[in-house]
């Protein structure tokens, strides 16, 4: 029995209770609903086909059953039978349980108004339109990542300004150097009739673009020609220029100039280099240029031992220091390491005199340390901070014995220095500064913020020699400078053979015989590399020599490395400008500076890992106007890195592909086995 029929069974009789109206009229709701739920879940529409309108009847519908429900179970009539029908679980369990009798009983048809058959159709309402908000913010766009900077503006990102406005000078300038001292050209560079003559002399007749650029900025001012400016120090100069276009007679000829008017020797001028043969080689073009003017020159390079060096550069060597130095050279050329040697351990030796500090191949310098060589240097041509207190002291013995007049022997910067002279401080006094003006030179001039702040220029002046045309701007100028666009002699051809490792001695036999690579320069790796390519070489020419059926005169190579004497070196180089030697093989020990004029082939027998070297090698060759070419052997597996190489500087297109068959080398080959087998007898032994 159900709950519904078996409440209070001692009052009603037996038998199935009369249903009344409202409970007939809430099972004929719940029939119709029973048939709609099967007739949803046996139709299925395709997915996309309800509209709107569907949605809306459904949610109508649902929402009139259920306060048809809650109506039903709010109804006095209804009993306490209906409250149990709340939970859909028991109402589930009293319809299962229900008599057949209750179910087949005839029911009262309900009206139309007491329970629809269906939800009405209501069209779809449309969504009403947001009002407009008085004063409200306006929409912004939706983020979006920003554009990348482009490679000039990160190029340019903390460089010195003074870069970027570089002065950029055409390389085919060049201005002749003529007679008469009042045309306009001899007073725009500000040479005098000596020089003038001296150069002449020299065949030099005129001067090329960097010379015309540089040596007005130092003469052309007569305030700016003075020894010492305290009050006014002059402009530091930082140069970019082509290998083999004058950079060094760019100095050479104004330093001469100003320090010709000297009449105490001081050390006035000090010129840094790399290397040693460098050294030398500077040394012969200031001799040369300053031939009767008077000036001591001076070397320190490590050639000669450091006690003899001393002799050479200080008049006394005594213990205690001398307040203005003394100096027994005008202009010291020297390497950096030599140089921190006599800073550290040479009595009396000085540069509050200096005039010139001269940086050539300035990034190769700048980016080797020998002993923080270039702070020490700087702080050296700095006066010192003295105070009152220390300005007032009595004089050391060793300074008091001094037989040297203080103006004659300190510097004007350095005149507070000198203790037991009466000196009045007043609000007139300016402040005197180092007179030593800076001059960087290179072909591949630094750009890096770090070493150029380490330089404490004074308001540096950049010369940029670069090619340009019209539609190149000063801007492109300089950035092809700062993105290391390297320039270029125009009278320079360059070449490169790509072939495999084991052929590269054979391919370098070929370009020698086939296109007359004579007086030429031969860059190896290694010092190693040298003398086995050298030695290789004298046996193929030998067995080309003993199998020729005519004269055959054999070319000849020399070695030329660090291994060798400076004495040894100098006789080779000697041998090699008076072309007693055709070929000269060598690492990159001469691939700066070193300046022989009648070199017209440069071969890079190992191909160079760096553009900057690429750049001084090739160097070598093409100087001065004169017509040159460069050959590069690259081993296959270098050949991709290498045109990257070339490729990133924006100079892939200015080399041109030899290709050479295996008929090319037939002639040679027969002869490079047997020269190989020699070589290998002499290794095995």
């Amino acid at each position: 029995m159900t709950a519904a029929t078996t409440t209070n069974t001692d009052t009603q009789p037996k038998g199935p209770k009369e249903k009344t109206k409202a409970k007939k009229r809430y099972l004929k709701a719940k029939k119709e609903r029973r048939k709609n739920r099967k007739s949803t879940s046996t139709t299925h529409l395709p997915k996309g086909e309800l509209d709107s309108g569907d949605d809306n009847d459904g949610k109508d519908k649902s929402q009139e059953v259920l306060a048809e429900d809650k109506a039903v179970s709010e109804s006095p009539e209804a009993g306490p039978s209906t409250k149990r029908e709340k939970r859909p679980k028991k109402r589930r369990k009293v319809e299962q349980d229900e008599p057949e009798e209750l179910a087949q009983e005839p029911v009262d048809e309900p009206m139309e108004d007491d329970v629809p058959s269906e939800p009405p159709n209501l069209p779809a309402k449309k969504p009403e339109p947001t009002p407009s908000i008085p004063n409200a913010l306006p929409s912004f766009p939706a983020p979006r990542r920003p554009d990348a900077p482009s490679k000039a503006t990160l190029a340019l990102q903390g460089l010195d300004k003074a870069l970027v406005e570089a002065k950029l000078i055409e390389p085919s300038k060049v201005v002749p150097i003529v007679d008469s001292e009042n045309t306009e050209d001899a007073l725009a560079l500000g040479l005098s009739q000596r020089m003038r003559k001296r150069l002449r002399e020299l065949s030099i007749t005129e001067l090329f673009a960097v010379q015309t650029a540089v040596v007005p900025l130092l003469l052309s001012d007569p305030k700016r020609r003075g020894l010492y400016l305290p009050y006014n120090p002059p402009r530091d100069l930082c140069v970019s220029a082509p290998t083999g276009s004058g950079k060094t007679l760019a100095y050479v000829v104004p330093i001469v100039e100003i320090l010709s008017s000297r009449t105490v020797t001081r050390l006035r001028a000090l010129v840094v280099l790399p290397t040693r043969d460098l050294v030398l080689q500077v040394r012969e073009t200031f001799e040369a240029v300053g031939k009767g003017r008077g000036l001591k020159i001076g070397t320190a390079s490590g050639q000669q031992s450091f006690a003899h060096e001393q002799a050479q550069l200080v008049a006394d060597k005594s213990v205690g220091r001398l307040v203005g130095g003394s100096s027994k050279v005008d202009v010291l050329i020297c390497t950096p390491g030599r140089l921190m040697d006599h800073l550290a351990d040479t009595p009396n030796f000085s540069l509050q005199h200096l005039r010139f500090l001269v940086i050539d191949e300035a990034d190769r310098l700048l980016a080797q340390s020998f002993q923080d060589w270039l702070a020490q240097v700087l702080a050296a041509t700095r006066p010192p901070a003295v105070s009152e207190s220390s300005a007032a002291a009595p004089a050391p013995a060793s300074l008091n014995s001094v037989d040297v007049p203080a103006s004659d022997a300190v510097a004007p910067a350095y005149r507070h220095l000198v203790r037991g002279i009466p000196y009045v401080h007043t609000d007139l006094d300016e402040k005197k500064e180092s007179s030593c003006q800076k001059l960087l030179f290179s072909a591949t001039l630094t750009r890096d913020p770090a070493k150029i702040s380490a330089l404490h220029l004074n308001n540096p002046q950049y010369l940029v020699v670069q090619s340009t045309d019209d539609k190149t701007t000063k801007e492109d100028g300089v950035l092809d400078l700062v993105m290391e666009k390297f320039a270029f002699p125009a009278s320079l051809s360059e070449h490169m053979v790509v072939c495999d490792s084991s052929q590269k001695p054979l391919m370098l036999f070929h370009l020698v015989h086939t296109h007359n690579v004579t007086n030429a320069i031969v860059f190896t790796k290694s010092a190693e590399s040298t003398n086995r390519l050298v030695r290789l070489f004298d046996f193929f020419e030998s067995i080309r020599a003993s199998e020729s059926e005519t004269s055959y005169r054999p070319k000849t190579l020399q070695a030329y490395s660090s291994e060798l004497s400076a004495g040894d070196r100098k006789v080779i180089l000697e041998r090699f400008k008076n072309q007693e030697i055709n070929i000269l093989v060598c690492s990159d020990l001469i691939s700066r500076g070193i300046d022989i004029s009648h070199v017209s082939h440069v071969v890079s027998y190992d191909a160079p890992v760096d553009m900057r070297k690429y750049v001084h090698r090739v160097g070598r060759t093409a100087r001065a106007g004169r017509a040159g070419d460069a050959w590069t052997l690259v081993e296959e597996q270098e050949a991709r890195y290498f045109k990257a190489m070339l490729k990133a500087a924006s100079h892939l297109d200015a080399v041109k592909r030899l290709r050479v068959s295996e008929k090319d080398l037939e002639p040679l080959t027969p002869a490079y086995e047997r020269a190989l087998e020699q070589l290998k007898q002499v290794y095995s032994r």
